[in-house]
Formats: structure tokens, C-alpha cells, sequence
């Protein structure tokens, strides 16, 4: 006896739990990463200083180096890398989101605008709330550069993608499949002066 055909509900299950657990990791991930983003940017600094004891370690390392660099370049560096993984995780989320609810999945450069934006909210949160804080200074800088790293990294999600696309195989057209019982019936019985002739 024959195994009977997987049912399309359970094949279709089968085939987007990989997709599932993908998503799920992602979510983690971006949680994770804007837990940090927010430690970082909203711990409570005892003095307030022009040089924090990361910026200087670092310069002097890349010093060291013979890299050419002063503080004020290294401050924008860091803001512009901070919101990176902001467009790099937040375009892909944010079609997937759209796509497991059911609704309408924005094409990619829609997501990065929208990316782009919700970075952008997400800086001017930060330094409005560096306001309420002592040793945090805000400024509008860092909102730009912040929201220059978030679309630098929904850009590079966006490329790929693309890149991705193009290089994909063209699926094949699929061909009308004709009800059982509406195709064209056969006369029967009848020749060519008609029927008992």
C-alpha cells in the first residue's frame, strides 16, 4: 500500500518553520542589540567630559597604529556604526513582520525609508532623554549621524537584495489548470450530416 500524499497544510507548515525560526532569531537579535544601544546611550555619566575613556583608548590604539585621526572623527565614526545594524536588521524585520500578519510587504526601498525613519525617531528619543540625565550632552550631530547609519545599513540590506533578485532564476509560467468536468466535451454519436446519417 501506498503512503498517501502529505497533506498542503502540513507540507505548507513544514516548509515555513525554518522561516519561523529565522524570524524569531532576528527579533532576539534586534532586541538584544537595541538593549545595548541604549545602555550605552542613556547610563548616567559622573562627569561630564569631551573625551570619554573609550574615545581616548581607542584613539590611542589606532595612534599607535599610525592612523591618522583625531577625536571629533572617531566620536562620528562611532555614532554612524552605532545605528548600522538598526537598518541592517530593521529592513528584513520589518518585511517579515508585514508578511506573517498578512498584509501588503513593502518593497525594499520603501523599507529603507521607513527604516531610516524609525532610526531617526529612535535618535531623537535618545538625546531628548540625555536632557534628563547627568553627564549626557545632546546634540543635534548625533541624530544626523545616527540616522546616516541606520540608512547606510538598510541600504546594504537593500543591495543585496537586489543582487540577490537578479541573480534568481525566472519561474517558469504556470499554466492555467482547467476544472474537472468545464473542459471542451466530445460530441457523441453525431457524424457529419448529423445523427442515424
Amino acid at each position: 500500500m501506498e503512503a498517501p500524499w502529505p497533506r498542503r497544510g502540513a507540507r505548507r507548515a513544514r516548509d515555513s518553520r525554518p522561516y519561523a525560526d529565522g524570524m524569531r532569531l532576528l527579533t532576539w537579535t534586534f532586541a538584544v542589540y537595541l538593549a545595548a544601544v541604549l545602555v550605552v546611550t542613556l547610563w548616567p555619566s559622573p562627569q561630564s567630559t569631551d573625551a570619554p575613556g573609550w574615545a581616548t583608548s581607542t584613539l590611542g590604539f589606532l595612534q599607535g597604529l599610525g592612523i591618522p585621526i583625531t577625536l571629533p572623527v572617531l566620536e562620528a565614526l562611532a555614532n554612524v556604526v552605532m545605528f548600522g545594524p538598526f537598518g541592517v536588521l530593521g529592513v528584513p524585520l520589518l518585511r517579515g513582520a508585514a508578511a506573517r500578519r498578512g498584509r501588503a510587504v513593502p518593497g525594499v526601498w520603501r523599507a529603507v525609508g521607513l527604516v531610516t525613519l524609525a532610526g531617526c525617531a529612535l535618535s531623537v528619543a535618545i538625546e531628548l532623554t540625555q536632557n534628563l540625565l547627568p553627564g549626557r550632552v545632546p546634540t543635534v550631530q548625533d541624530v544626523v549621524l545616527n540616522t546616516a547609519g541606520a540608512l547606510l545599513g538598510a541600504v546594504l540590506v537593500a543591495a543585496v537584495l537586489a543582487v540577490g533578485a537578479a541573480r534568481r532564476p525566472a519561474a517558469p509560467p504556470r499554466r492555467a489548470r482547467i476544472p474537472h468536468g468545464r473542459g471542451p466535451r466530445r460530441r457523441e454519436g453525431r457524424g457529419r450530416w448529423g445523427p442515424g446519417q
